[in-house]
């Protein structure tokens, strides 16, 4: 399978999703090979660059897009199938940035208190024994972490000409921050927009479930990935499938909505999958799933909702469109 490669420019970077117009035509099948910029568009190098002094937040989360997907049209289902994603550079960087976090003031959690301290952690990579190491700023400690990398932004255009900015999660997918956005996943996205104009970035070396502090391990990542169009088949909201699990992601605040959203988008895939009535759905799923938070610091939060494939029947998604993506994967690693 041929695999096109994109790199792009600063001036070919979209800051939003919608609005944007289509950086390549690509047909369903297509496997591309996508270099993408930190969500800080590389200003952040030192633990001297702060983000109040060096980031404009009109322009983070650079994504790589848009694509326009042949034939797509609303009502579609686009899949995306990861199949690697791998640090493009030898550092990354994270910042406790004023006013934004999950543990701070902002402007939609307004309370009379100062800004924590702008700060920022450099990550430098070990490619050999594939860690990041965490040096303390205001401490005396350092810890090698595993690398994990993920996608924080994986979107379409959303409908109706709206323009959303890359911070944004909502049904379109956007910023949801999900480390289950990973090699080995497959994304569904319903189409909104003639051409889907589906864009990714936001690549995290490292994150954990909630990115507390508002920033991952944030690093240039290069992502293999190949995109599938279905006809007349769109969800609702993100579905997610790796080989173990069955997901879907709900973004909305507060976060106990992008929690229930995402439960009822899994119910409904149930019934499609299983041919089970919604109550049935509801109460087998009350007993067997894991809903790990994604983010609580963007715009909306997002939560991930997911049953283990061991614990049911074998099913399959799309006409097992999953399976036979992994399958097409192993030709491209």
């Amino acid at each position: 399978m041929d695999v096109v490669e994109v790199v792009p420019t600063f001036e070919q970077y979209a800051f939003t999703f919608g609005g944007v117009a289509p950086l390549r035509r690509i047909a369903p099948g297509t496997a591309l090979r996508l270099w993408s910029d930190d969500a800080f568009c590389g200003a952040l190098r030192s633990t001297k660059d702060l983000a109040s002094e060096k980031v404009d937040l009109r322009f983070v989360n650079p994504q790589t897009g848009p694509f326009y997907v042949e034939g797509a049209e609303p009502g579609d289902a686009l899949a995306l199938h990861f199949v690697a994603v791998e640090p493009a550079r030898d550092w990354g960087a994270s910042a406790a940035i004023p006013f934004f976090g999950g543990l701070t003031s902002t402007d939609r959690v307004a309370t009379l208190q100062d800004p924590l301290p702008d700060t920022t952690w450099i990550y430098e990579l070990d490619r050999a024994r594939n860690t990041v190491t965490f040096a303390a700023q205001h401490s005396d400690l350092r810890i090698d972490l595993p690398v994990e990398p993920m996608l924080g932004t994986v979107g379409v255009a959303p409908p109706g000409g709206e323009v959303r900015s890359s911070l944004v999660p909502e049904r379109f997918g956007g910023n949801m921050d999900t480390p289950q956005m990973r090699a080995g996943t497959t994304c569904f996205l319903g189409v909104n927009v003639e051409g889907a104009l589906f864009s990714i970035g936001d690549g995290h070396y490292r994150q954990g479930e909630g990115e507390a502090c508002g920033t991952a391990v944030e690093g240039a990542m290069t992502t293999t990935l190949i995109v599938e169009l279905i006809k007349g088949a769109a969800p609702a909201w993100p579905r997610l499938e790796d080989d173990t699990h069955w997901m879907t992601v709900g973004s909305s605040r507060p976060l106990e909505d992008a929690w229930r959203i995402a439960q009822v988008e899994l119910v409904r895939w149930f019934g499609q999958l299983y041919g089970l009535h919604a109550m049935d759905a509801y109460q087998l799923l009350s007993q067997i799933t894991q809903a790990p938070i994604a983010n609580v610091v963007d715009a909306n939060y997002s939560a991930v909702v997911k049953a283990r494939k061991s614990l049911l029947p074998r099913a399959t998604a799309y006409g097992g469109l999953h399976d036979e993506l992994r399958s097409r994967a192993a030709s491209l690693l």
